[in-house]
């Protein structure tokens, strides 16, 4: 089941139709349904509470006025890329003081972390 803090895609009539954060799953006063709590993820943000059975909170389509909907957790995708670092290997003799430079220009010419906080501190005037 989407759990708290879980972002989920809306589908209404299977088009995707927003994402929201799920705020706070709550049993419901009927047996087997529940309160659920989403931050819609949108402009303008608004808080919504639905109440769902379980499978319906886990997938299932269902109804609401007239429509067919559908929840979809949203698994964000792992990321690769230049951002991403790999994790640094020890030398295997054990010496730290080793150089891993490598004489391949392309990985010298790397770009470098330029803080926002600072960036903006300069265009204000008041930074460097």
């Amino acid at each position: 089941m989407a759990e708290i803090e879980d972002i989920v895609l809306i589908y209404m009539e299977d088009d995707p139709v927003s994402f929201a954060r799920i705020e706070d799953i709550v049993p419901d006063h009927k047996k087997d349904w529940y309160q659920i709590r989403l931050l819609m993820l949108q402009v303008p943000l608004q808080i919504v509470t639905w109440i769902l059975k379980a499978d319906y909170i886990d997938g299932e389509v269902f109804s609401m006025n007239g429509k067919s909907m559908r929840l979809e957790k949203v698994v964000a995708p792992v990321v690769y890329g230049e951002y991403e670092k790999e994790p640094e290997i020890p030398p295997e003799d054990g010496n730290d003081s080793q150089s891993l430079e490598s004489d391949d220009p392309s990985e010298k010419n790397q770009g470098n972390i330029i803080s926002f906080s600072k960036r903006k501190n300069r265009k204000d005037g008041q930074g460097q």
